[in-house]
């Protein structure tokens, strides 16, 4: 057993949770006051620090998971059985999975290659022959891929000029910008994760984010099983059980104090990789255009072929050190491959070349010379 566990321990992981001791005098103070109810002091107090963090007038709801948030957006938009919605087909299942809770329609639209994030030419060649079909997509799910912001002006120009909202899924975009601007701000609705592997993470945990205090307290209602008010457990519309736990967002505030620090140490990882690995052809760094500025929660490098990145991912493997390949599109995935579909080839390169490195703020420097070391040996 001593052996397994140390074996454990060295592991080296994609992105492991990185706890800062700042959550502990948080978690305490629910216990003391017996605040371990869902709803408490710690829960509007991370809302509030994440309202403070992103400025830019955001309402915060907390919430037990990023898929819950997705999902109450597409209900606070009135989305629901025949609609369709327009889906980045590079990005992992749960951006898409809400879509098919609603009884909507997905609509996989395929990437472009300075972000990896949506094409805005196919996002319009999408909208155009959906509605030469007759079916204008009610909303567009946009992800910020590995922390990099999507093109946000374009999005922007294409969702008035076709009036269809943009929902902004920065799960893996929190302390990312884009011309200064934090992501989560730039959807007509947006949502955060704070699952295990995040930038920071409450253990499971999520948050929508809106820019009306009339939208956030319908979305609080929805999220506490839309209870109407009085003592009477009345109700009148179908709601949720969604919620964060003040438990959870007592974490969640000591992450908070902590979120730019490790921002920078997960900018420092990319930055360390690149040193060490940019005289390599065969492999290709996602780099930031001008005006972003990522948080590089994974640093995510394109191979030359499909069995480089296989041999590197066997390799890291066998040496305890965990690695994984870029999503798999949702256009490749049983569950969806007989929806709609505009493609350019490009996401089907990303997964099959796409290889996402070691990222987390807790990596030593140890662990990054061990990881190149391993890489440049392979291509020596």
């Amino acid at each position: 057993m001593i052996k397994n566990a140390e074996k454990l321990n060295s592991r080296i992981w994609l992105s492991a949770p990185h706890m800062s001791g700042y959550e502990d005098e948080f978690i305490k103070k629910a216990f003391e006051s017996n605040w371990i109810a869902p709803l408490g002091p710690n829960l509007e107090g991370f809302e509030k620090d994440i309202e403070t963090f992103l400025g830019h007038q955001s309402q915060v709801v907390a919430l037990n998971s990023g898929t819950a948030a997705i999902h109450l957006a597409l209900v606070l938009l009135n989305i629901g059985k025949g609609d369709e919605v327009i889906c980045q087909t590079k990005t992992f299942v749960a951006s898409v999975n809400p879509v098919t809770y609603v009884g909507a329609t997905p609509v996989f639209v395929d990437s472009e290659s300075e972000t990896w994030n949506m094409s805005p030419e196919l996002l319009e060649k999408a909208i155009k022959d959906r509605l030469k079909k007759g079916k204008k997509p009610k909303a567009i799910i946009i992800i910020n891929l590995y922390g990099m912001p999507y093109h946000v002006d374009r999005i922007q120009e294409l969702s008035e000029q076709y009036q269809i909202p943009v929902i902004e899924d920065s799960a893996e975009a929190l302390g990312s910008k884009y011309k200064g601007k934090p992501c989560g701000t730039f959807g007509d609705l947006s949502i955060l994760s704070f699952n295990g592997n995040k930038i920071i993470t409450t253990s499971g945990g999520g948050a929508l984010i809106s820019k009306s205090e009339q939208i956030k307290d319908k979305a609080i209602f929805l999220a506490t099983q839309a209870k109407n008010p009085g003592v009477e457990y009345s109700h009148s519309e179908t709601g949720y059980n969604y919620r964060m736990s003040n438990i959870l967002a007592g974490i969640g505030r000591g992450q908070m104090k902590v979120l730019e620090d490790y921002v920078e140490l997960r900018r420092r990882n990319f930055d360390y990789y690149f040193d060490a690995l940019k005289d390599i052809n065969e492999i290709i760094f996602l780099k930031e255009p001008i005006n972003y500025y990522s948080n590089r929660w994974l640093t995510c490098v394109l191979l030359e072929t499909n069995k480089m990145r296989n041999d590197l991912l066997k390799l890291l493997s066998d040496n305890n050190i965990e690695a994984r390949p870029s999503w798999k599109p949702m256009h490749q995935q049983e569950l969806f491959k007989s929806f709609p579909k505009y493609l350019n080839g490009q996401a089907d390169k990303l997964y099959e070349r796409g290889l996402c490195l070691p990222s987390g703020s807790s990596l030593t420097k140890d662990d990054l010379l061990k990881i190149t070391t391993l890489i440049k040996s392979y291509f020596e």
